[in-house]
């Protein structure tokens, strides 16, 4: 039997054109042009011990309209793969979603059979292997609606920010966006989302609006500050297992430059210059956002001379604001050390990324965060130590300053970690050494404890948890809030994100 199959149940013939949607808020059943196929025994077995992952594909093929894909089919591989390609995704079945109505019905269908449902645009997020289940592939869910009057922008499920950051300059406006294009918004934006700019604007999910969400029983809600408040609080830093966002709104404001960049400093300086950022950190101006990453590259032919087979450190600069106050500003880290590239210069909005340059090609990686309280010159120097150790498994540390500004901006959500002073995430990107990384890890954050935040945000925990749960990136009251949320939208734990015990290299959004 052919792996794939037709989204319309004659072969070779295009799928319908969907059939206008009602505009009621709230919540709607999919489309009534949908079949509803009853689940089959086979010769008076139970369903659970007789249905194959073949006769669930042909079910679904008849009533979804996107692709539903089971191992064998050509584009299976494609369809599951993750960002991360160390992380191995193996779904019984998967289906790419065309709207709304096509999730719906796949969520109603998998709560038939007893499947769990797990869901993937980008795959920036993969923390662990997807098995056993049905994966919906929100990709194609790709429109973006500018409202310039409004400032808001309507983004389907399946958009990276590379596609909405053009779409709001051409009116003169920007969300408020990731270190990276390529991250899935949805995504991004479910577990908070601390950008380049956030000391100025804060939480990129303090921003969203709106959202059209599937529930665990299938129902398409509209959920907002007046429609489902509850599962609108939740959505926004909550992350997992509340529903499949398909689309999903935010406010925008009105900027179209920036003064931002990075400066790049060589293996001698990283001492100097790390220490140096620490204590500006202290002053620093409310306004500013910085970043510091050691980062040591192979000696490959393919990267620049300047990068081959070195540890550099980059700071990154981002300031919304006049250049020439925005050079002022800047000039005290200029002054670290003697700079070997200088890139801190003014940028259009849609130039954004180039502050960070995160990578836009998928590859393995293993990555591990944890929020900081202070940085103190102790902490600085187990963080030296441990980076610029010849025979360290490590590629790359990345410490982010926030320093209590995303508490000014806290709206009520469920967004962990508002008064962190550092995000710090690390890990490594060569898999011959990724089963040295989970105890060095945790030797590392056993060092760091005296300096370690009770809360760290979901986006950044990458592999912290462990065999623990991850609502420990949540206070108490936050963490049994989101869980109640989760009981009354999923009843059944249709939706699958996490396994305790399992400690696979994961990804990050940010």
């Amino acid at each position: 039997m052919s792996g794939g199959y037709c989204a319309h149940p004659t072969l070779g013939q295009p799928p319908l054109e969907p059939e206008p949607r009602p505009d009621d808020a709230g919540c709607r059943r999919p489309a009534s042009r949908r079949r509803r196929s009853r689940p089959r025994s086979i010769e008076g077995e139970p369903m659970t011990v007789q249905i194959t992952a073949e006769d669930i594909a042909q079910e679904l093929g008849i009533s979804v309209r996107g692709p539903v894909l089971t191992a064998d089919a050509p584009d299976y591989a494609a369809e599951v793969a993750a960002f991360n390609l160390a992380v191995s995704q193996h779904p019984l079945v998967a289906v790419g979603a065309l709207d709304a109505e096509d999730v719906a019905t796949v969520v109603q269908v998998a709560r038939l059979h007893g499947w769990k449902v797990a869901v993937q645009t980008t795959g920036h997020g993969a923390m662990h292997p997807i098995d056993a289940q049905i994966l919906i592939s929100t990709r194609r869910l790709d429109a973006v609606d500018i409202d310039a009057q409004a400032k808001v922008a309507r983004i389907g499920g399946g958009v990276r920010w590379a596609a909405v950051v053009p779409a709001a300059a051409e009116h003169g406006l920007l969300p408020i966006t990731g270190s990276s294009p390529n991250v899935g918004v949805v995504g991004y934006l479910m577990g908070g989302g601390l950008g380049p700019l956030a000391r100025s604007f804060g939480y990129s999910s303090d921003y969203v609006v709106g959202a059209t969400v599937v529930s665990g029983t299938g129902e398409i809600l509209e959920v907002s500050a007046d429609a489902h408040p509850d599962l609108f609080w939740a959505i926004r830093g909550g992350k997992y297992e509340l529903g499949i966002v398909t689309e999903i709104r935010v406010r925008l404001i009105e900027l179209s430059t920036i003064y931002g960049g990075a400066l790049l400093f060589g293996t001698d300086d990283i001492e100097r210059v790390l220490r140096g950022w620490a204590e500006w950190t202290l002053s620093a101006p409310d306004a500013v956002t910085t970043s510091l990453l050691v980062a040591k590259f192979p000696d490959l032919d393919l990267l620049p001379p300047f990068l081959r087979g070195r540890q550099v450190a980059m700071l990154r600069f981002a300031y919304p604001g006049d250049p020439d106050e925005g050079a002022r500003l800047a000039a005290p880290l200029r002054a670290l050390a003697t700079a070997e590239q200088d890139a801190i210069r003014p940028l259009a909005s849609t130039d954004l990324g180039q502050i960070h340059n995160d990578p836009t090609d998928p590859g393995p990686s293993w990555l591990r965060g944890a929020f900081l309280s202070a940085l103190p010159a102790e902490a600085a120097s187990i963080l030296l130590e441990t980076f610029t150790a010849p025979d360290a498994p490590y590629t790359m540390l990345e410490l982010r300053h926030y320093g209590g500004a995303l508490v000014e901006s806290a709206v009520d959500s469920a967004v962990g970690g508002r008064d962190v002073h550092i995000a710090m995430g690390f890990g490594g990107f060569n898999p011959t050494r990724f089963a040295d990384l989970p105890s060095a890890a945790d030797a590392l954050l056993d060092r760091l404890e005296p300096w370690l935040a009770p809360e760290t945000n979901i986006n950044f925990t990458g592999d912290q948890f462990g065999a623990r749960h991850p609502l420990a990136a949540w206070s108490d009251e936050k963490a049994s809030r989101i869980a109640g949320v989760q009981g009354r939208y999923d009843p059944d734990g249709l939706f699958h994100w996490w396994d305790a015990g399992e400690r696979g290299a994961v990804g990050a959004e940010r």
